[in-house]
């Protein structure tokens, strides 16, 4: 039997950012192999760091799927735990640790008897920097017989507690978009500003004229976020700066207002550029960090199901304004994501976030009961 908390402490210690999970990869197919031994209606492919589980039903007329992210973060870990990250700079700050170990947990349960519908499981890499659900889309991982007609998956969450399961029928996380602008003018002497065209300055209006999408473009009702969390000109105080640089990110509930935040932020860019006469280049990558949208009959559903589940406190929840790139695979096939309690005081990507062990059991079995109903 797969020892949970032995498992988990086991990837804890092995993280490794997105596409580049080879050492995770490695222990998570022996896992499968010991688990999948002897069961001649197993298929297991792979691509690249990705790995896809099909398990073959008697008399299929569905197909089950359920989803784990499988890398981690490049953060120095501060827990303390004797069993924290062997890579210095590398943590699951993340709880994709738990994720994978509640994946295998559930595999494992279903692969006692021979389900009567087929089931997918799908261990993803990179969720965090390269979008690994929408390039093993892409890529034709999840095609013909492998393509679930529902898709299922979690997320940990720190402020919850263990039995708390959250979710709800609607949007559950935002759509996210990276945004790269940088201003290109004429560098000089502090001395001499008429000879220069001073980048620092025109990215200082920048930053400040952003904060007016939200105020006034966006919706109220809908809300979303502009933060900008890097900037980068100069490299002393008597010397104008010639560039710079600045790094942010964009975050809606829905996609029509990521499309409108994009446009204005484009928009607001070229023209402070062309107002201060000097040149701009704007990168915005939204990639697979599309809104997780549920599918209201299968999230009423699942609901239903873990609202009447012994030991389960079911909370409807209001949506966050994290990202995640389960939103992508939800765009293309129906489901349902939810929130996992793992009761830590510190919040996902901390380098002290360490989730309570407990709910490992506790949503191996839940989930487990769950996917069975829909297996058969």
């Amino acid at each position: 039997m797969l020892d949970l908390i032995a498992t988990r402490r086991d990837l804890h210690q092995i993280p490794e950012i997105g596409l580049e999970e080879f050492e995770t990869h490695a222990y998570l197919m022996a896992k499968i192999a010991e688990l999948t031994a002897g069961k001649s209606f197993v298929t297991i492919k792979t691509w690249q760091t990705g790995i896809v589980i099909k398990l073959t039903g008697t008399a299929p007329e569905k197909t089950i799927g359920w989803r784990a992210d499988i890398d981690g973060l490049p953060i120095i870990e501060d827990t303390g735990l004797d069993f924290k990250s062997r890579h210095e700079d590398r943590m699951h700050a993340c709880g994709h640790d738990m994720h994978m170990t509640l994946a295998l947990g559930v595999l494992e349960q279903l692969l006692v008897t021979q389900p009567k519908h087929n089931l997918i499981f799908l261990f993803q890499p990179a969720e965090e920097n390269e979008a690994g659900g929408m390039l093993m889309y892409e890529a034709g991982m999840l095609d013909g017989e492998f393509r679930p007609d529902a898709f299922y998956g979690l997320h940990v969450r720190p402020d919850l507690k263990v039995g708390d399961i959250a979710t709800n029928t609607s949007t559950l996380f935002a759509g996210t978009c990276e945004v790269k602008v940088a201003f290109k003018g004429t560098g000089g002497h502090a001395a001499f500003p008429h000879h220069a065209n001073d980048a620092l300055v025109a990215a200082s209006y920048f930053i400040t004229q952003v904060q007016t999408i939200v105020s006034r473009n966006v919706d109220p009702i809908e809300g979303a976020v502009v933060t900008f969390g890097s900037m980068h000109a100069g490299t002393t105080n008597n010397v104008i700066s010639e560039t710079a640089y600045l790094h942010g990110t964009i975050r809606t509930l829905t996609q029509e207002m990521n499309d409108l935040t994009q446009k204005r932020i484009r928009e607001i860019a070229q023209g402070i550029a062309t107002s201060f006469d000097l040149a701009v280049e704007i990168d915005l990558r939204q990639g697979g960090y599309l809104p997780v949208e549920n599918n209201p009959e299968l999230a009423e559903e699942l609901m239903t199901f873990f609202d009447q589940a012994e030991g389960v406190n079911l909370i409807d929840i209001a949506p966050a304004m994290t990202g995640e790139d389960f939103g992508y695979l939800l765009s293309k096939i129906p489901g349902v994501m939810f929130w996992l309690g793992i009761d830590t005081p510190y919040a996902l990507h901390h380098p002290k976030m360490s989730p309570d062990e407990a709910a490992l059991a506790f949503g191996v079995k839940q989930i487990s009961n769950f996917i069975k109903t829909k297996a058969g």
